[in-house]
Order: structure tokens, then C-alpha cells, then sequence
């Protein structure tokens, strides 16, 4: 199998390399793609010797390409939005690891989709922005869509495997999918006005780049994940249910009618969800340690306070309104997000700005690339006008 790694110098992409590394009789990369991390990018192109290299710029380009014919490597290096959709849907590649952060990554993920790619979704955005159009160009194309979110690898396995959408015709009651809390479940609202970017991005269970690790410090990727689901499995949101599970051993479920809940354990390693989209419907060996349930000795489980958590009622009230209201909801996530981490946004003006984002932008359908850029440009100029009002 021939991959594009689009994102490789991120936490899931140098995981994805891992295992890939694992197996060299099975798996040849064919594209990395980065951004800033140009050194790492170049470390691993004179590991696994891509055909193509992508990164955002020329000037990184440059450095890339400089890098590379001190160690005589021969990959072609390109750089900008183009060439990222363009090793996305090459011919020779069979698949598609899409794990750039935020809506930077829709546009690639888009072009794999078209071209019929076995595409391992690890970006989120391109569900949440754009889930109508996504699924109907991946149902148009014939493209394979395997899910690496744990959550959502999880419910993948626990479905049926001939599961094709529609969960009352398969006796399916409802998904849970389990959220570890964050760093701060045990916290009141109250004690969260003080907290820091170091704080919230100190994840007590999985190593993530600070995006993410702030959206799980908000709960907002339990929100994002609700709607991903919706998506991915045909689900209405009232068949969605989220629950914290600390120890994040079990990564999600599947309440079925007849009374039996089947559930996916693990270590919480993300090596595990890129093993088994990567070999699907086949297993291969990840480098993850087995799980011992007697060392773990418990597992807890408790609901979600939305008075604590408000960003996954914002995530719920968007996929109920429907249209626009994701693609507008990530944006303002996005903004207020890195206001945050750059010391402008206070951690609980978050789901403020998100909040009034939502309120001030109107509903409008979305029914191509153009109108989900709108409504990510509309969101993004309001979250940050609403960022300016609360700066500190």
C-alpha cells in the first residue's frame, strides 16, 4: 500500500510513521506533507525516502530543499494549498492519512475524497465543516473512509461490518462515545478563571498538540466528535450520548436494542486506531502494549456537567440547527483557541466567544466548498471581533 501522509510532523503523523515502520513489506510512503517543523519533516524524508514533500512556504521549501541535498535525498519538494491536494489524490497513492489540524486540512482531505482514496480521517474539520458535501463526494467517488479518532475507530469496530448508515435496520440504540475529562473534570466553572495555556494543554492521558489538547481541556473535541459522528454513522444527535471515563481505557460503544453494549478497550495510544484503519479489515501489530485490566483495577464513569462543559451543548445546538452552524462553530473555536494560548482570551471566555459567534452570524445553507469557506470566513471575523471585546 502507497501512503500520503498529509500532516506527518504532527502527533498523529509521527505515529502513523511508527507503525508504517513497523511494516516495510506492507506500507511504502509515497508524500509527507508539514508546515513549520522543517527539520522534522527533513528527518523523516531521509528516513523514508517520499517521492514528494510538502510544506507551506517557499521559504520553508527552500530550507527543505537545502536540507535534503545535503544528505542527497531525492525527494521533489513543493510547497502551498495546491500542491497539498495535489499528493493528496496522486494516482499511485491507495491511501490518504488526512491529520492536518483544523480547516487547513479541507481542502486536501476534499481532494482525496474525489479521488476515491482509502482516506484515514484524522482531522476532524473536514466532517464538521463540511459533512453533507464530504459524505456525498465519498459516496460519489467510491472512497473507503476509516476514522482514527479513537472515539470513533472505537464505534467503528463495535458496528457491524457491513454497517452501512442506518442504525435502526441494525437494531443499534445509541453510540456512546467516552471523553477522559481533561485535566480540569474535577474542577468547578469558578476554579477555571485563572487557568493557563500550560495547564490546559497538560493532558493527564494522551500526548496532543496544544490545539487539541485545549479543545479536550473544553470538552469542545467531545462536541466536535458528536457531530463527526453524526456524520460518519448516520446518527441522529439524540442517539449520541457522551460520558467521562477517566482512565480512558474504553474509547466508545454501542448500545444495541436487544440489551447488549459492545465496547472497544485499549491503552490510550493513538498507534492503535491508525493500525486498524491502516490494515482494515486486517490487524497488524502497532507497537502497543496489551492492556491489563487488572492493573487498571477500575474503570469509572460519570456524566458530562454542560454548566462545566458548555462547549458540547454549543456542539449539540449545532448539529440540531443544521446548515452553516459547524463550519461557524469550529472557526470561532479555532480563533478563540489561539487567543487563548497566546495569552489574549481568558479559559472561560472560550465557550463565550464560540456563544456569541454562533448567535451573530446567520443561518445559511451549505451546499459546496464555497459556501463552507464563507461561513468559516463569516465565523472567523466575528470570534475574532468577539476576542477583541473580551481581550485581557
Amino acid at each position: 500500500m502507497k501512503l500520503t501522509i498529509l500532516g506527518a510532523t504532527g502527533s498523529i503523523g509521527v505515529s502513523t510513521l511508527d507503525v508504517l515502520a513497523r511494516h516495510p513489506e506492507r506500507y511504502e510512503v509515497m508524500a509527507l506533507t508539514g508546515n513549520h517543523q522543517i527539520d522534522l519533516l527533513a528527518e523523516q524524508c531521509v528516513r523514508f525516502k517520499p517521492k514528494y514533500a510538502v510544506v507551506g512556504d517557499a521559504i520553508g521549501a527552500a530550507k527543505l530543499q537545502a536540507a535534503l541535498g545535503q544528505r542527497s535525498v531525492k525527494t521533489e519538494v513543493a510547497y502551498g494549498a495546491e500542491a497539498l491536494e495535489q499528493v493528496a489524490s496522486l494516482t499511485e497513492v491507495d491511501a490518504v492519512m488526512a491529520a492536518i489540524v483544523g480547516a487547513a486540512g479541507l481542502a486536501p482531505t476534499l481532494a482525496a475524497a474525489r479521488a476515491g482514496k482509502r482516506i484515514l480521517l484524522a482531522n476532524k474539520e473536514a466532517l464538521v465543516m463540511a459533512g453533507s458535501v464530504f459524505m456525498d463526494i465519498v459516496r460519489r467517488s467510491g472512497a473507503l473512509l476509516l476514522p482514527i479518532d479513537s472515539e470513533h475507530n472505537a464505534v467503528f469496530q463495535c458496528l457491524p461490518q457491513d454497517y452501512a448508515g442506518s442504525p435502526g435496520g441494525r437494531g443499534i440504540k445509541r453510540i456512546v462515545l467516552t471523553a477522559s475529562g481533561g485535566p480540569f473534570r474535577m474542577l468547578k466553572s469558578s476554579d477555571l478563571a485563572e487557568v493557563t495555556p500550560e495547564q490546559a494543554t497538560a493532558h493527564p492521558n494522551w500526548t496532543m498538540g496544544k490545539k487539541i489538547s485545549v479543545d479536550s481541556a473544553t470538552m469542545m473535541n467531545k462536541g466536535l466528535e458528536v457531530i463527526e459522528a453524526h456524520w460518519l454513522f448516520g446518527m441522529p444527535a439524540a442517539q449520541i450520548d457522551v460520558v467521562i471515563h477517566p482512565q480512558s481505557v474504553i474509547h466508545s460503544m454501542v448500545d444495541y436494542v436487544d440489551g447488549s453494549v459492545i465496547a472497544q478497550l485499549g491503552n490510550p495510544d493513538m498507534r492503535t486506531p491508525i493500525a486498524n484503519a491502516l490494515a482494515w479489515p486486517d490487524r497488524v501489530s502497532s507497537g502497543v502494549a496489551s492492556l491489563d485490566l487488572c492493573a487498571i483495577g477500575r474503570l469509572d464513569f460519570l456524566p458530562v456537567d454542560l454548566t462545566q462543559f458548555p462547549c458540547v451543548a454549543l456542539a449539540y445546538r449545532a448539529l440540531e440547527e443544521g446548515n452553516n452552524r459547524a463550519a461557524v462553530l469550529n472557526a470561532a473555536n479555532e480563533i478563540a483557541v489561539a487567543a487563548f494560548l497566546d495569552r489574549r482570551l481568558s479559559f472561560l471566555n472560550i465557550s463565550a466567544v464560540i456563544q456569541s459567534t454562533l448567535d451573530r452570524v446567520a443561518s445559511s445553507p451549505v451546499r459546496d466548498l464555497a459556501a463552507i469557506l464563507e461561513a468559516d470566513r463569516q465565523g472567523r471575523q466575528m470570534a475574532e471581533m468577539e476576542c477583541r471585546s473580551r481581550a485581557l
